[in-house]
C-alpha cells in the first residue's frame, strides 16, 4: 500500500443526519483533532442547503449524484447535481491528485450501531475493518459491491467508505453515538498514520463481514400503499439472524407475514425512515468470515 497523503471526512451528504454535520463542524473549528503528521485531513460539509433546511435533500439525493455520467453532464442543473460537481473539485483541486481516502459520515434510524460500509473487498479496507472491530466489538462491516455504480460519494476513490451509525432519529443528536463516532474517526486516522510510518497494528486474521444480497420492500397494495409494518420481533434486530419461517411483517389487521427464504439471512437498515420513499424495508445480507 502506497502512502496515504490526503483524507477527506465528509458529513451532511444528507442534511438531516446531524451526527456527521456537527462532527465536521467541530473538526473545521478544531483541525488539530484530525491533523496527523504524515497526511492532510480535509473536513467537508456535503449538502449545504439541505443542512440549512434540516432536510435529507433539496431536489434529489446528493449521495446518488456521483456517477461519472452525471458529473460530466453539464445539463444536470439541480442543486444536488451542481453541489456534487463542486465537491468533486474540492476533492481533486486543479493539478493535484484525488484524495486517497473518503470517510463519508451518515446516521440511520435503524439499529446499526457503528457500521462501516465498503463497496468492495479491498485488502487495505478489510485490514482496517479487522483492526477497528478488534478494538471495538460494536463495529460491524457491511460490503455492498453492487453499490459501486450507484453514484455514492464513497465510490469516487478506491479507499472510500461510509461510517453509518444508529439508531438515531433524523434531525436529532445522540450524545453517546456522537462520541462513539468521534472516537472511531480518531482510531481510523491513527491507523492511517501507523500505516504511513510502517507501524501497522497486529489484527485478527479473520474478519466477520455482512455481504449484500438484496433489498425487501414492504407489502403493498396494487395502488402502492403499504399494507404491513416491520414485525415487532424483527424491529431493531439489525445484524441478527432471520430464519425461514420467522415473522417479518405485521399487517394493520394483526396478521403475521413470515420470511419465506430458503436460508438464514441477516437483515440491516431495518425500517430506515429515509428508505420508505425508495421502496426498501430492509437490506438482506449473508454473514461471511474473510481471511485478511
Amino acid at each position: 500500500m502506497s502512502q496515504i497523503e490526503r483524507v477527506a471526512i465528509v458529513g451532511g451528504n444528507h442534511g438531516n443526519e446531524l451526527t456527521g454535520v456537527h462532527l465536521v463542524k467541530m473538526f473545521q473549528q478544531h483541525p488539530n483533532l484530525i491533523n496527523r503528521a504524515s497526511f492532510e485531513t480535509l473536513a467537508l460539509l456535503g449538502n449545504l442547503k439541505a443542512i440549512e433546511a434540516g432536510k435529507r435533500y433539496i431536489d434529489k439525493d446528493l449521495n446518488r449524484c456521483f456517477t461519472n455520467q452525471g458529473l460530466q453532464n453539464p445539463q444536470l442543473s439541480s442543486y444536488e447535481d451542481t453541489r456534487a460537481k463542486a465537491i468533486l473539485q474540492i476533492l481533486q483541486p486543479q493539478n493535484q491528485p484525488f484524495v486517497d481516502v473518503i470517510v463519508d459520515l451518515h446516521s440511520t434510524t435503524a439499529n446499526m450501531g457503528l457500521s462501516l460500509i465498503f463497496s468492495d473487498l479491498h485488502p487495505f479496507l478489510l485490514r482496517l475493518g479487522a483492526y477497528l472491530s478488534s478494538i471495538n466489538p460494536m463495529v460491524k462491516i457491511f460490503v455492498n459491491q453492487e453499490s459501486r455504480e450507484g453514484g455514492f460519494l464513497r465510490s469516487l476513490c478506491e479507499l472510500g467508505f461510509v461510517i453509518e451509525v444508529g439508531a438515531v432519529a433524523q434531525n436529532i443528536l445522540n450524545a453517546e453515538l456522537f462520541h462513539q463516532t468521534e472516537q472511531l474517526i480518531y482510531a481510523i486516522l491513527d491507523y492511517f498514520e501507523g500505516c504511513n510510518q510502517g507501524n501497522i497494528p497486529q489484527i485478527n486474521s479473520t474478519l466477520t463481514l455482512y455481504k449484500y444480497i438484496g433489498t425487501i420492500d414492504y407489502p403493498r397494495s396494487h395502488s402502492g400503499e403499504i399494507e404491513a409494518m416491520i414485525h415487532p420481533q424483527l424491529q431493531f434486530r439489525d445484524y441478527q439472524p432471520l430464519n425461514p419461517g420467522d415473522p417479518m411483517f405485521l399487517t394493520f389487521e394483526g396478521k403475521d407475514i413470515f420470511y419465506e427464504g430458503a436460508s438464514t439471512v441477516y437483515p440491516i437498515f431495518i425500517n430506515e425512515a429515509a428508505y420508505y420513499e425508495k421502496g426498501i424495508a430492509m437490506y438482506l445480507t449473508q454473514k461471511h468470515q474473510e481471511v485478511v
